[in-house]
């Protein structure tokens, strides 16, 4: 071999190596990731669940709402998790929220399929199915945890003000007028063209349902003095994101 071709021969050999070890530390790197995600996907068990207190589910939503906010939410592979939590559930909490579609409670806190048991209705009212329902998610599934979530500029919080009459929707919207009632200490206009006083009755909406939950459900009262659970409050802000817990 001509010497003059030495040189770049051994170079290009070793820009080769170099390439494949390099190549091989970014495909170690994604096998070390998928594994790390897969193991995350490990469906929940009853022992897993009780490890759990209410206190621990609350800063669990903190820290996955900041994930949330700051636009670091967790990879995951859905399709694993759906396969290990076919035949098995231990929910973390039981969340009431409106049923506004900028509001998706999953996605919000970060949490995934199995975490949690998710109520939907417009305003985050109370009535005699969503009681039994959310009975069953913690009596009888173990969740630790009753989130009220609501938000601001409630849609329907609006239209209770508004003394809205449509279909299903006036008998519904009746669920809101304690919160509007509660509300009538405040000083400025008590329309809803006023942002603030909707954000009030809002706030105080989720006081109301909180205190249904209470004096209609023995079963969860119980369960609340004891300790079993906390029934806690919480505020979305459609502006950025971030829920305010009422504590």
């Amino acid at each position: 071999m001509n010497k003059t071709w030495i040189i770049p021969v051994i170079a290009l050999a070793f820009s080769l190596g170099s390439c494949t070890s390099i190549t091989d530390n970014k495909a170690d790197a994604i096998v070390a990731d998928t594994a790390a995600v897969k193991q995350a996907e490990h469906a929940r068990t009853a022992e897993d669940q009780s490890k759990f207190t209410a206190e621990d589910v609350i800063n669990r939503f903190k820290e996955g709402n900041k994930r949330f906010t700051t636009n670091k939410l967790t990879t995951r592979d859905l399709p694993a998790k759906v396969r290990e939590n076919s035949g098995v559930q231990y929910p973390l909490a039981v969340i009431l929220s409106c049923m506004d579609s900028r509001i998706p409670p999953e996605t919000v806190f970060d949490e995934s399929i199995g975490d949690l048991f998710v109520v939907r209705v417009a305003g985050n009212v109370i009535n005699d199915d969503i009681l039994g329902s959310m009975e069953y998610g913690c009596k009888v599934s173990g969740a630790k945890l009753i989130l009220v979530l609501g938000h601001g500029d409630c849609g329907a919080v609006k239209s209770a003000i508004k003394k809205v009459k449509l279909g299903n929707i006036t008998e519904l919207l009746t669920k809101i007028k304690p919160a509007i009632e509660k509300s009538a200490s405040y000083a400025g206009d008590k329309s809803y063209k006023n942002h603030d006083f909707i954000d009030l009755v809002c706030l105080n909406n989720v006081f109301v349902a909180i205190n249904e939950i209470k004096a209609r459900s023995p079963i969860l009262k119980e369960m609340a003095n004891k300790g079993d659970i906390r029934i806690v409050g919480a505020l979305y802000d459609m502006h950025t994101g971030v829920v305010k817990f009422l504590e």
